[in-house]
């Protein structure tokens, strides 16, 4: 029952990371997969839960000058307000 489950966290985790990075030992990828936990689990938003991050919260940030963030070497970044 759980097995589209996986494959769908493991296709995430190959398309948004590990394809376009060259792992170097088991600690760096123990490290990117570390961070990608965290990215995928306070960052993006769903739509199923009303454009929140998922499956964590965050506040609305409406008011300061938009920074750009890079995540897992500039692959990916996140917008916040300062």
């Amino acid at each position: 029952m759980q097995n589209a489950y996986v494959e769908r966290l493991i296709g995430s985790i190959r398309r948004d990371c590990l394809d376009h990075l060259i792992i170097v030992d088991e600690r760096h990828l123990r490290k990117l997969l570390r961070d990608y936990a965290e990215y995928y689990n306070r960052l993006p938003t769903r739509l199923s839960l009303d454009n929140d991050a998922a499956p964590l919260g965050r506040p609305v940030q409406s008011d300061g000058a938009l920074r750009r963030l890079p995540h897992f070497g500039s692959l990916h970044h996140s917008f916040v307000r300062m």
